[in-house]
């Protein structure tokens, strides 16, 4: 060849890669490297970071109605949050004497205004803090409700009380906020202390003392203020004045004068030092009370190293522990994402292994050791770019490695195939590999982009569901791209290195004169004289297909492996939480001793911290307990189940009970779930009933309740407004007392190192817990004297309602129930919401029943996914179009993509896996796998045609040619499934994929060639006549067409 011709050669990539080994060799030991040092340095995790939407604000006004609450406080504030901005729902549960408002912000708002969402929060709470009322505590705002805990520790031991368990605690803490990685450590669980002054109202008013007086003089002694400074000339020298309270002594001996007598409060109250009385919230592990330590991890750190570093510090803070007091771990994530990369880990080697059999066997061991060393090179640079991204490894990049290792061999088969035809028919190996460049680079790379246009739905759905699965389009997308990269410089480079010479003497040697072949051709052959039946055949099929949904069981998010438990009590509204207590140490002594647990970590008051990503952690509620048993594995766990909801139900049958496993996804709580809202809270009670009634009729469910619960007793104090005005009395000094007397009033506080601790004042305990002590406390009159609550007011006990609950500000009941093991949510909450239809329909204007949780959840998601799906089509068309220049043959190509939906269904009905969240992502990614193997086909009919071959021939002998490279990628593509096909969270993925896959591939083979020859079929006009394919008369070329994705 001249160089005139040389130089009028276009580039060619892999013609230039061959000529120049040792750039080829640097550049493959560069990735090599980078890829090896991503893959140590690349943050590890369990699941993929996701931004927690929600913000929760609390506000407490001790003695408020749950009316005055609203009116007063939560009504304002709710006002407020709907001024906000990106500001989904706002949900408020209220109780007498506190709010808990929790707002969400769209899924489709990101980060950075979701921070600013919670800042206009604060801002706008902030600027009616003058219309809320006096006495109001908050309100308090938590917008770091996601945060994770990478271990939770507990501190125990007997004999040992909480203010020496949490001085251990702080120990910890400080030990640990040292910690290279650790961003913070908190002690949760701990009981404060506090100062209770216990004195009689009627001792007071014997003496002419009020509780102001009592507080006056401890804030007397107690109050920091300036003494001043003496300035010598030289130094200035400051004052300071010793004396403040620092004992339960030091208040003991306080003197407290009215008028000429002086008493001496010791004498006429106990005074004494302990715990929050009652206490808010409890943790026990292991039968013993707990104090507990969580660790939240700096972002930009690698877990596994953290936790190291964590471990090694708590060595030294046990090393340091007196004896008796021990320290347990409650949960380490450092350990659960080892065990979970070390499984992907192992799914990805079955997968790799897989995959190279398949190219061994299939393509030659000269072939396959060309896939084999192409392979890892694809997945180093692919971890490489996800090190400098900012990926890390975590449940959803991995699943997505082993999803691409099965589509990114797909270009180097198809490079080494074709060079290996071209070595048959007799061409050198440079030029084989030229041929595979300039007749498959440009074609493979629309394949591949295409490819990656099938899961733009999951890169950019606007949801929460969206966001955790997000990193599978990056990932997939990275490496597809990268394999194709790898297949026009690399794999023709390798090949020229590795595939053998052919010499067949100048003879054409054809490699599909085999039986085999003959068969094939004959049946391709049938289709296309048969198009009419055979694509009527599919279409039929297709919509069986459709309609056998409605039999696969549908669900949002699977289960976790994981070996926790949680077992959520609930007791009627009003327990106590002593009760409460006493019930869950009951439970406790049941399992205590059962070989399947590791241990009990009991929350009295509140649930589990957040030590899992996606906990549906439950906020602080007096009638409620969560106890997280940890089974010795995933069968211990399934044992454990049965025993614990058999024991609730025999030996608690009182107690709302629910037993479950932890769920991956965002969290959505009980499974079956509806609220009815509506103005008048009357009215949506009555709707409620009668939506609890159609649950109660559904034999599958239990646990049946709503989440206002029940009504509670409460007491009712009508006051003599005339005998009161005579007397001196006023309604707002009676509330005060009656406070003071059974909850206790806060004093003052005092100050121990960083500790605070209040002083409180209320009455002697066997006061405190008679309900017949409120008449005989003493209020003072306006004219210096006391008179018992007896003369100005009456007890009339009465039941209210103890909780309350509102969404966007309309009263709201949630009707909850559970499921037996094996029945998927969204299958019977749907069911049951059709069955609703008449009673919804007849709804008074202003009331409606919805779906909530999974379901509701499940359905925004799909249409967050539904959402992207126009994009993702728009540019399939415009990629399609870009490589066939044929708007019919675009549409044909695009018209396949659906195919996969038969072998999706197919595969999900015989596994029996459900069809939720993550299988609709793998059915949407198979439209892109699909469509890439059409373009294949189309590619080669048309480069046929154009070389002259009539359309019959061309048609048909396409089909034969390309059906070992499209088969042998789907084929990889399915078995490389198999290893995450076994796991609960992708294995529903994995099946709608092999099956959709496989089905539609085989279906191309043969439909796609009927459906080409009925609409493309005919001859070109040749002497005023159009010709069939089927006459197998001679063509004209058409117009020409891009190179062929793997032409002849």
């Amino acid at each position: 060849m001249d160089n005139s011709t040389a130089e009028k050669r276009p580039f060619n990539l892999s013609r230039w890669a061959i000529g120049h080994p040792s750039i080829a060799r640097f550049l493959f030991g560069l990735i090599i490297i980078t890829g090896v040092l991503g893959l140590m340095r690349m943050g590890q995790k369990e699941d993929p970071d996701f931004t927690f939407r929600v913000m929760v604000v609390q506000a407490i006004w001790p003695g408020a109605s749950i009316q005055e609450m609203e009116d007063q406080v939560v009504n304002k504030i709710e006002r407020k949050l709907q001024e906000t901005p990106h500001i989904d729902w706002v949900k408020s549960y209220t109780r007498a004497g506190s709010a808990i408002i929790t707002l969400q912000v769209k899924g489709d708002t990101n980060s950075a205004d979701v921070a600013d969402a919670f800042y206009q929060v604060r801002k706008k709470v902030g600027d009616i803090s003058n219309e809320l009322p006096e006495g109001l505590l908050g309100p308090y705002f938590n917008d770091e409700f996601g945060d994770t805990y990478i271990t939770l520790h507990s501190i125990s031991g007997d004999g040992y009380s909480y203010p020496e368990l949490k001085k251990f605690a702080i120990q910890a803490r400080d030990m640990l906020l040292t910690t290279p990685g650790v961003e913070k450590a908190v002690i949760i669980g701990d009981q404060p202390e506090k100062i209770y002054i216990d004195v009689s109202s009627k001792a007071l008013a014997e003496r002419g003392l009020t509780v102001l007086d009592l507080q006056n003089a401890i804030k007397g002694q107690n109050s920091v203020d300036p003494a001043g400074s003496v300035d010598t000339g030289t130094r200035s020298v400051r004052i300071s004045v010793e004396g403040d309270v620092t004992k339960a002594e030091d208040i003991r001996e306080l003197r407290l004068k009215a008028g000429n007598q002086v008493t001496r409060l010791g004498d006429i109250a106990t005074v004494y030092s302990g715990l929050e009385d009652p206490y808010q919230r409890k943790y026990r592990f292991n039968g013993h009370e707990s104090v507990q330590v969580g660790v939240v991890m700096a972002k930009g750190f690698k877990v596994t190293d953290v936790g190291k570093d964590v471990e090694a510090t708590y060595q030294r803070f046990e090393g340091s522990l007196p004896y008796g007091v021990a320290v347990d771990q409650i949960s380490n994530q450092p350990d659960v994402v080892t065990d979970a990369i070390s499984e992907f880990m192992h799914a990805l080697g079955e997968a790799l292994v897989i995959v190279l059999i398949v190219s061994f066997l299939s393509i030659g061991w000269r072939s396959g050791l060309v896939i084999a060393i192409a392979i890892p090179l694809v997945l180093a640079a692919t971890f490489a770019i996800m090190y400098e991204l900012g990926i890390d490894l975590q449940r959803i990049s991995l699943g997505a490695l082993i999803i691409a290792l099965g589509l990114l061999v797909d270009d180097a088969m198809i490079v080494v195939e074709l060079m290996e035809r071209k070595l048959e028919e007799g061409l050198v190996k440079i030029e084989a590999a030229s041929f595979a460049y300039s007749s498959t680079a440009f074609p493979m790379l629309t394949g591949t982009l295409i490819t990656t246009a099938g899961f733009i739905p999951v890169g950019f759905a606007a949801s929460t569901a969206g966001e955790y699965v997000r990193t599978l389009f990056y990932v997939v997308g990275i490496a597809l791209v990268v394999s194709w990269f790898v297949a026009v410089y690399f794999t023709p480079w390798l090949g020229y290195m590795i595939l053998k010479q052919r010499h067949h003497a100048g003879e054409h040697h054809d490699a599909f004169d085999t039986p085999f072949y003959h068969r094939l051709r004959a049946t391709v052959s049938w289709a296309v004289r048969h198009r009419i039946i055979v694509i009527a055949m599919t279409l039929v099929t297709f919509a069986t297909s459709l309609w056998a949904f409605q039999f696969i069981p549908q669900n949002f998010f699977p289960q976790s492996s994981r070996p926790e438990i949680l077992v959520d009590l609930w007791l009627p509204e009003g327990t106590s939480i002593k009760e409460v207590e006493t019930q869950a140490k009951a439970l406790e002594a049941k399992i205590m001793d059962d070989k399947d647990k590791k241990f009990v970590a009991t929350y009295i008051g509140e649930g589990a911290p957040r030590f899992f990503l996606p906990l549906d952690q439950q906020l602080r509620n007096p009638n409620f307990a969560q106890l997280l048993v940890m089974a010795n594995d995933e069968p211990a766990r399934e044992r454990l189940i049965v025993k614990l909801r058999t024991i609730l139900a025999e030996d608690f049958p009182d107690i709302r009970g629910k037993v479950d496993r932890l769920f991956l996804g965002p969290p959505t709580g009980w499974p079956v779930q509806m609220r009815i809202m509506g103005p008048d809270r009357q009215e949506v009670r009555k709707i409620a009933d009668e939506v609890k009634a159609k649950f109660q009729a559904n034999p599958l469910l239990g646990a049946i309740h709503d989440d206002w619960l029940e009504p509670v007793p409460a007491m009712k104090l009508v006051i003599d407004q005339d005998r009161a005005r005579a007397l001196g009395v006023t309604s707002q000094r009676v509330r005060q007392m009656l406070q003071t007397a059974v909850s206790g009033a806060p004093l003052d506080d005092f100050r121990d190192g960083e500790e605070t601790v209040s002083i409180v004042a209320r009455e002697p305990e066997a006061n405190r817990s008679l309900l017949s002590a409120v008449n005989s406390v003493y209020v003072p009159t306006d004219f210096g004297g006391f008179v018992p609550v007896s003369q100005v007011a009456k007890v009339v006990p009465v039941l209210e309602q103890g909780i309350e609950w509102r969404r966007d500000r309309l009263p709201t009941i949630t009707v909850r129930a559970t499921l037996p093991d094996g029945v998927q949510s969204n299958d019977v909450v749907m069911k049951m919401y059709a069955d609703m239809q008449s009673l919804r329909d007849s709804l008074p204007a202003g009331y409606k029943v919805e779906i909530q949780g999974g379901a509701e959840d499940s359905a925004e998601s799909q249409a967050s996914i539904a959402a992207k799906a126009p994009i993702m089509l728009v540019v399939i068309v415009i990629l399609l179009m870009a490589q066939l220049q044929h708007f019919g043959k675009a549409m044909l190509v695009l018209a396949t993509g659906p195919l996969g939906i038969i072998g999706a269904a197919a595969a999900l009905l015989i596994s029996g896996a459900p069809f939720g969240f993550v299988a609709i992502l793998g059915v949407i990614a198979l439209l892109g796998i699909i469509i890439r193997n059409s373009i294949i086909l189309v590619d080669q009919i048309d480069q046929d045609i154009k070389a002259g071959m009539n359309r019959q021939e061309a048609i048909v002998g396409a089909a034969v040619r390309r059906f070992r490279p499209i088969m042998l990628t789907a084929l990889t593509a399915v078995l490389a499934l198999i290893p995450i096909s076994r796991g609960v969270f992708w294995g529903p993925l994995a099946y709608a994929m092999m099956g959709g896959i496989l089905v539609a591939t085989v279906l191309t083979i043969l439909v796609l060639p009927a459906a080409y020859a009925l609409f493309f079929g005919k001859e070109p006009k040749t002497s005023g006549a159009q010709v069939d394919v089927a006459n197998g008369n001679a063509p004209e070329a058409e117009t020409a067409h891009p190179p062929a994705m793997a032409a002849e």
